[in-house]
């Protein structure tokens, strides 16, 4: 049983009155079952709910009843919206109003929901960041949300990786995205939209230019366009391969998931051996060859040729480095 669901029924029939349990089930994604059952909880929680029978009927909230999440501040209000990513509160500086916003919601809840609500908080945890690395530093992610919010250009010195690798930009900051635990900012130029990796940025002010974000601009629907465009660009070539089936067994855990679904696409049997032979999207040849080679010889190269001269001269140096020529 979700608390959260349950809180999106209240709030549901407190916002819209009367509403039949089909239309509270088109509205929260959920079966009609599902609804009758969310507002059996709700009873059972001491909320006063009750049924209207006959047509224009449905369920709603004994008059003049509301759920008041009084007192909360602005900053507390923001916090909300990040009340499930503790890490994410805690770079934008809004650790302290989450957990005043938790508390207030809580307590602005019926006694049932309020125990489900602490149920559920005590089995499930987010952690953004990835794996294998250090959380990035991001100095100047506080001085971005406050220019997001308020509309106001920033002036920033950022580092690259192609030449010229230091920049200056003037950007209208619409948006920030945290992914796999780093933070970037989606920003309009005179360039067109651009997305900026924050730790990467040296410095950043604030500038008097304010500007109006596009009403229509949906920062979800910009981000996953921007993924897809990403991901089309990233690769620019394909490599044939060879897998043993420790190979395509440990591949998941060495390269990109574009690859394995490129290998459980196009994998077809070696004649008289385990191993399999697939086609795979590429970057390059440099940072193909530093990918296979964690696969050491689980992985052999068919083409093109340049790669799998690229390989063999690694292993060359590998074994003189040991001594093993």
């Amino acid at each position: 049983m979700s608390a959260s669901r349950l809180l999106s029924v209240l709030l549901l029939l407190q916002s819209r009155g009367r509403l039949p349990a089909r239309g509270i089930a088109d509205e929260l994604g959920v079966s009609v079952r599902t609804a009758y059952r969310d507002l059996a909880r709700l009873q059972a929680a001491g909320v006063p709910v009750y049924a209207e029978p006959g047509p224009g009927g449905g369920y709603q909230l004994l008059d003049g009843y509301r759920t008041r999440l009084t007192g909360l501040s602005e900053g507390e209000a923001r916090a909300l919206l990040f009340a499930g990513l503790p890490h994410a509160a805690a770079d934008l500086g809004l650790a302290a109003e989450v957990t005043a916003a938790r508390l207030k919601l809580l307590a602005a809840l019926p006694t049932g929901l309020r125990e489900e609500a602490a149920r559920t908080a005590a089995v499930f945890h987010l952690d953004a960041p990835g794996w294998y690395r250090e959380p990035e530093q991001a100095p100047h992610l506080t001085l971005l949300v406050d220019a997001v919010r308020t509309g106001h250009t920033v002036d920033v010195r950022y580092r690259r990786w192609r030449v010229p690798q230091e920049v200056q930009r003037r950007l209208r900051p619409y948006g920030l995205v945290l992914k796999s635990g780093v933070w970037y900012l989606v920003a309009a130029t005179d360039r067109g939209m651009a997305t900026y990796r924050v730790a990467h940025i040296i410095d950043a002010s604030v500038g008097d230019e304010r500007f109006d974000r596009p009403q229509d601009f949906d920062l979800g629907a910009h981000w996953d366009s921007y993924l897809a465009d990403f991901q089309a660009r990233r690769y620019t070539g394909e490599a044939t391969i060879r897998l043993s089936p420790r190979g395509r067994r440990r591949l998941p855990d060495n390269v990109a998931p574009e690859v394995v679904r490129a290998v459980d696409s196009t994998a077809t049997a070696v004649p008289g051996t385990e191993w399999v032979e697939a086609v795979i999207p590429i970057e390059g040849v440099e940072h193909a060859r530093g990918e296979l080679l964690r696969l050491g010889g689980d992985v052999e190269v068919v083409a093109p040729v340049e790669l799998r001269r690229a390989m063999a001269a690694t292993v060359r140096l590998l074994a003189r480095t040991y001594d093993v020529i």
